[in-house]
C-alpha cells in the first residue's frame, strides 16, 4: 500500500512519486547524509519507536528510527546512520541486532546525536537533572537523607544517586561531604552488589550478565557526579576498590561473548575514572596502570572513544615527568579520533600537547599548539561533544596557557593568563577555577609580589578546603612554604600562613 500524502509535511504526492516524499521535503533534507534531520515531537510516538524505548534497547531504537515512515517509503540505510554515529555499518548492525548497550557514554552520545527526547530515555544525559515520577519509562523514585544515609530506589537503576543536590542536604560542609560519599556507597548496597563495597570480600555470582555490566557503567556515572560534589580525595579508594573487585570477578566468572564486549568497555571506563580520581587526589603513581588497562580493554572492545579518553588522561598524567611521551599520547589520540572528533575534543588534545612542549622548553612548539587550540575552540561546541570535554572552554585555554608560561619560566605572562580566569570565572567548573587561582598565587610569588600572592592565597583558601582535591591543596601548601620563609615575612604573608595553619589543623 502506498501513501497518498507526504509523511513529513502532509502534502499530496503525485501518482508517479516513488520516493514517498514530496519534492520540497526531499530538497529540504538533501544534507541528511551528514547529520540527522530535525524531526517533530510526534516522531517519537510511532509504535515501533515507543516499543524499542520501553524495551530499553538503543539498538532497536536506532532501527525503528531508520525505518520510520517520516523518512519516506525507503528506510534510511545503515551506512548513513552509522556515519552519523561515527561507527561502521557492520558495527551498527551488531548494535541493532545484539544485546542492549550498557556503556553510558555511548548511550548518551548517540541519544544526543539522534535528538531522542531526554524524558523518553531510561538513563540520564550529562546535562539532565534527576529522575522524577513523571518519567514515562516507569520505575521508582530516588531519595537520599543525610541523617541515616538511606537511599531508596525503584527498578530504574542501581546507582542513580543524585549527588548534585547533596549540598542542600544537611547542615555543614563536613556533613555534605559525608552524605555524598555515603550516598554512593548506599547506591551499591541498594542494588544488591555489596561485593563491590570496601570491606571483606563477599560471595559473588558465577555468571556475569548485562545487569552487572550496567552496574559498572552506572557506577562510573555516579563517581563522576560524586567527584564534582565531594572531591577525589574522598572517592579515590572507593573507585579503586570497585575496579579491582569487578576486574577480579570478571577474570574468573563466565559470560557470553556479547556480554564480554560490553564488559570490556565498562571496565575500561571504570579504570579511567579510577585513574582520574588518583590524579586529582595526588596519587599519580597509582593512576598509570589503570590507564594502560583502559587502553587495552578499549581496543578489545573496539571502542575508540574510550581509548582516546584514556590517552588524553595519560598525556596529562605524564606531562611533567615524561613530556615527550605525553606528546606522543596526545598525537595518538588525535590520529585515532580523526574523522569524528568534535572541535572541543580536538581543542583538548592540542591543549595536552602545548604544556608538554613548554616543559620541554620548546616555546615555538607551545605557541603552535595554542594557536591550533584557539582555532578549534572558536568553532564552538557541538552536539556530539562527549561528557568529558565539557570543561574545555576559554577559561581552560587561558589556564593551560598560564601553566605553560610557568614551565617556560615566564611568570609575568603566566600572571596575565591566569588572572583573566579569576576576572571571568566559569561557575560550572568550580574545581578548575580554584586550581588556576592557586596557580595564579604561585605565579605572582615567582613574579616577586609576595603580598599579592598571599592575598590571592588567603581568598582561595576556603574553596580549596571544600573541593577535596589533594592535587590542588598540594599546590597551596607549596605557596604556604614559599611565603613562610623569613625573608618573605610581611603582615599579609603572616596573615595567610596563620590562617592556613589554623585551617589544616582542624
Amino acid at each position: 500500500m502506498t501513501h497518498s500524502n507526504c509523511p513529513r509535511c502532509g502534502g499530496r504526492l503525485a501518482r508517479d512519486n516513488g520516493s514517498g516524499r514530496c519534492t520540497p521535503c526531499q530538497a529540504a533534507e538533501r544534507d541528511r547524509l551528514s547529520a540527522p534531520p530535525t524531526v517533530p515531537a510526534s516522531f517519537w510516538d510511532h509504535e515501533p519507536v515507543r516499543r524499542a524505548l520501553t524495551e530499553r534497547h538503543l539498538g532497536r531504537v536506532i532501527r525503528a528510527y531508520r525505518c520510520h515512515p517520516y523518512h519516506g517509503r525507503v528506510a534510511l540505510p545503515q551506512t548513513v546512520v552509522a556515519g552519523w554515529l561515527g561507527i561502521t555499518q557492520a558495527q551498527l548492525s551488531r548494535v541493532e541486532n545484539g544485546p542492549p548497550l550498557v556503556h553510558l557514554d555511548r548511550l548518551a552520545h548517540w541519544a544526543k546525536i539522534l535528538r531522542v527526547p531526554p524524558e523518553d530515555l531510561w538513563f540520564r544525559l550529562p546535562d539532565q537533572h534527576c529522575w522524577t515520577d513523571a518519567s514515562p519509562m516507569g520505575g521508582g523514585t530516588i531519595s537520599a537523607h543525610a541523617d541515616d544515609q538511606v537511599v531508596e530506589r525503584g527498578e530504574r537503576a542501581a546507582l542513580a544517586v543524585n549527588v548534585e543536590q547533596a549540598p542542600s542536604q544537611g547542615g555543614g560542609v563536613t556533613d555534605r561531604r559525608r552524605f555524598n560519599v555515603m550516598a554512593a556507597l548506599a547506591g551499591l548496597a541498594a542494588g544488591g552488589h555489596t561485593y563491590l563495597l570496601p570491606g571483606p570480600p563477599a560471595e559473588v555470582p558465577g555468571n556475569i550478565g548485562m545487569e552487572q555490566v550496567r552496574l559498572a557503567s552506572s557506577l562510573v556515572a555516579d563517581l563522576r557526579r560524586a567527584d564534582a560534589a565531594a572531591g577525589a580525595d574522598l572517592l579515590c579508594d572507593i573507585a579503586i576498590q570497585a575496579q579491582i573487585r569487578l576486574s577480579a570477578w570478571a577474570a574468573r566468572a563466565s559470560y557470553t561473548r556479547e556480554v564480554g564486549d560490553a564488559l570490556q568497555s565498562a571496565l575500561a571506563d571504570l579504570s579511567i575514572e579510577a585513574a582520574w580520581l588518583a590524579i586529582d587526589a595526588d596519587r599519580r603513581h597509582e593512576a598509570r596502570p589503570y590507564l594502560h588497562e583502559a587502553i587495552t580493554r578499549a581496543r578489545i572492545a573496539d571502542d575508540p572513544q574510550v581509548e582516546v579518553r584514556a590517552l588524553t588522561h595519560l598525556s596529562l598524567l605524564i606531562r611533567e615527568s615524561q613530556p615527550g611521551e605525553s606528546l606522543h599520547c596526545a598525537e595518538a589520540a588525535l590520529r585515532i579520533s580523526a574523522g569524528w572528533a568534535t572541535p572541543r575534543l580536538t581543542t583538548l588534545l592540542h591543549l595536552r600537547r602545548a604544556p608538554a612542549y613548554a616543559v620541554l622548553g620548546d616555546a615555538s612548539g607551545f605557541s603552535r599548539e595554542m594557536t591550533k587550540a584557539r582555532r578549534e575552540l572558536d568553532r564552538g561546541s557541538h552536539e556530539d561533544d562527549q561528557g568529558f570535554v565539557h570543561f574545555v572552554n576559554a577559561q581552560e585555554l587561558k589556564g593551560i596557557e598560564g601553566l605553560s608560561y610557568l614551565a617556560l619560566d615566564r611568570p609575568e605572562r603566566a600572571v596575565q593568563s591566569l588572572r583573566s580566569i579569576t576576572t571571568n570565572p566559569s561557575p560550572s567548573h568550580r574545581r578548575n577555577q580554584v586550581y588556576y587561582t592557586v596557580r595564579l598565587s604561585e605565579a605572582t610569588f615567582q613574579q616577586g609580589d609576595v603580598n599579592e600572592a598571599a592575598r590571592i592565597a588567603l581568598d582561595v583558601l576556603p574553596a580549596v578546603l571544600q573541593i577535596n582535591s589533594k592535587r590542588v591543596s598540594q599546590h597551596l601548601a607549596q605557596v604556604r612554604r614559599s611565603l613562610a620563609a623569613p625573608r618573605q615575612a610581611t603582615t599579609t604573608t603572616r596573615q595567610f600562613v596563620d590562617a592556613y595553619d589554623q585551617a589544616v589543623s582542624l
